[in-house]
């Protein structure tokens, strides 16, 4: 046997689990809250949407949005297939972490940050232009970037979403929206239907085929927030996420096409146009009176300041995620008295605050941007559930979408991001000048001990040529890199594999820079160690003689409780433990198992 490979037993059964390493069953969230806290993301597209919509689509932009809405109905088993199999928080960042490399997951996590920094400056301008309905005592541009600074403290000090909170907004802004859609059919039954005749007779821009083309790629804004279920989805009860992909749909399908059509009844095409950020406060004066612009103006900034803060909460968990699992500056995990890692945030907000400079508050810049990061993030997600067929269908899960729903839907997203590209490439080019510096700092990270070897070997030639010895930043920089190659990584099996246990090493050798892991099997007794697991190991460390293989039997039953005492005992991040894809065999969920990845 090599010298790299270390075998030892390790009895932890006899042993009771520190206090530690437990914990209380978690509260859960119900459909209620679940659906508030997601529902104020995306219901807030209800304020800005169906103006963008007729803009481009004209008369057919109630057509357009229901559109927007068969293409969310596809995606609702898309999402409730890959979350009901991996039923982890983190979105398409999980769900292509846990089926391919994590680079292309980085690349998922890249976008996601962008569509939470376009969500927050879209939602923070729209609310502070439904506050200047009222007061008129500040520029737009100023009052938006106080209230991402407001939420920028908040979440700082450590203020995250309140179910409570959200449901009472939540209930607050369907209420609103019903009143509004009420006021609206009332003015319409009144007044008759002779401003949509007018409106009618106004020819779509480029024609029928080219409105509706136009009008359902911006109106893809329509679904903004969709994803968020999927990214607090441990802390929902069993059960509640596809209900609350159904909630979702529901509000979408049927608040944005009727509120389009109302506006298309009540106000010409042309003061459409004129009041773009405030069509709906609009609505609400032409139909009721001051009082209900009044009343509507308010209830927009508040579900918009909930979207914003859910997008710092968002980004900041997102964010965290990835520097644990080493794809961004370990300095940003650095937290504050309050244990909220604050460098995120202010790094958040000082993104946020540049993309609103940069657009100079344009509604439409920061949709395109906020569309096309958003479309690219659904379109891996749909990749990420085709790959889970592929990779792994044994995983079992309570539905599952057909191939052609997933082809289908994908094809959507693929025709939207196009279409939004085509519509202004001014719009693209902002958005590449975050995408590219943002994804230039992941590929960084995840290449950076190839990096630090190029700038060690350059130094070497350096001190050659000149005739010197090895500088104090050469040691430094091999220093380093034996550090980053030195933290140690594991994986549970429970067989003995050995083509299982070779892509174990492949993916570890391909996707982190460590050389050191540990392979643990958890057995109730020593002598029921899979046969052939040591032997197999001896294998494999003579073919990867640069890893160091440490091989070790534990005497206990495999359990969250366990994983959580080995990560505390080894000080080994549970982020960076690994299994095999269970296949049904385990008797816990996967989102009990502190964040342990599938790598097989």
């Amino acid at each position: 046997m090599s010298e790299h490979l270390i075998s030892r037993s390790v009895a932890t059964a006899s042993g009771p689990i520190p206090a530690s390493a437990t914990s209380a069953p978690r509260p859960r969230l119900g459909q209620l809250a679940a659906t508030a806290i997601c529902g104020n993301d995306i219901t807030s597209s209800c304020l800005y949407v169906s103006a963008l919509a007729i803009l481009y689509a004209g008369i057919w932009a109630p057509v357009a949005l229901l559109l927007v809405g068969g293409m969310l109905y596809l995606f609702r088993s898309i999402y409730g297939e890959v979350v009901g199999a991996l039923p982890l928080n983190g979105g398409a960042y999980n769900a292509l972490l846990n089926t391919t490399s994590k680079f292309r997951a980085s690349m998922a996590a890249c976008l996601t940050i962008l569509s939470y920094m376009a969500t927050a400056v879209i939602s923070a301008s729209e609310a502070m232009h439904y506050v200047a309905v009222l007061w008129h005592a500040w520029p737009v541009m100023i009052m938006t970037v106080a209230l991402l600074a407001l939420f920028t403290g908040l979440t700082i000090v450590g203020i995250a979403e309140s179910a409570v909170v959200a449901i009472g907004i939540f209930i607050f802004h369907l209420f609103t929206l019903t009143c509004l859609l009420l006021a609206g059919a009332w003015y319409v039954a009144t007044h008759g239907l002779a401003t949509l005749a007018v409106n009618f007779q106004t020819p779509p821009p480029g024609g029928i085929a080219m409105a509706l083309f136009f009008g359902f790629c911006v109106s893809l804004l329509g679904i903004s927030g969709f994803e968020s279920s999927a990214n607090f989805v441990e802390e929902q009860a069993p059960g509640v996420f596809p209900k609350t992909l159904r909630n979702m749909w529901l509000a979408v399908i049927i608040f944005n096409p009727l509120i389009a059509l109302l506006a298309l009844s009540i106000l010409p095409l042309g003061e459409v146009a004129s009041h773009e950020s405030t069509l709906l406060a609009q609505m609400g004066r032409v139909s009721s009176g001051g009082w209900l612009a009044s009343w509507i103006s308010i209830n927009a900034a508040l579900v918009l300041s909930g979207a914003v803060l859910t997008s710092f909460v968002g980004v900041n968990g997102l964010m965290g995620r990835m520097t644990l699992d080493r794809c961004l500056p370990q300095l940003l995990l650095k937290k504050n008295r309050r244990g909220t890692t604050h460098r995120i945030i202010i790094a958040f907000f000082i993104l946020c605050v540049s993309v609103l400079v940069i657009t100079q508050g344009n509604i439409r810049a920061l949709a395109g941007v906020y569309t096309i990061s958003f479309l690219s993030v659904m379109a891996l997600f749909g990749g990420g559930n085709l790959l889970l067929k592929i990779k792994r269908n044994a995983l079992p899960r309570p539905v599952r979408a057909s191939w052609l729903t997933v082809l289908v839907a994908i094809a959507a997203v693929v025709i939207g991001l196009l279409g939004n590209a085509m519509r202004n490439p001014a719009y693209l080019k902002v958005f590449l000048e975050y995408f590219i510096p943002t994804a230039l700092v992941v590929i960084i990270m995840l290449e950076r001990i190839a990096l630090l070897k190029i700038l060690m070997f350059a130094l070497a030639r350096i001190n050659a040529f000149f005739r010197r010895p090895p500088s104090g930043l050469t040691w430094l920089i091999r220093e380093k890199i034996q550090e980053i190659a030195d933290q140690q990584m594991v994986f549970f099996t429970r067989g003995d594999n050995l083509a299982n246990l070779n892509r174990a090493m492949l993916y570890v050798l391909e996707n982190e820079h460590t050389k050191r892991i540990k392979v643990v099997t958890v057995v109730p007794d020593a002598s029921q160690c899979p046969a052939q697991l040591k032997g197999h190991l001896s294998v494999l460390d003579e073919i990867y003689p640069e890893m160091v293989i440490e091989f070790v039997v534990i005497t206990d039953k495999f359990s969250p409780e366990l994983i959580s005492k080995l990560s505390e005992e080894w000080q080994i991040p549970t982020n960076l433990m690994f299994i095999g894809s269970p296949a049904g065999k385990l008797p816990y969920d996967l989102a009990d198992l502190r964040g342990v990845r599938l790598i097989v």
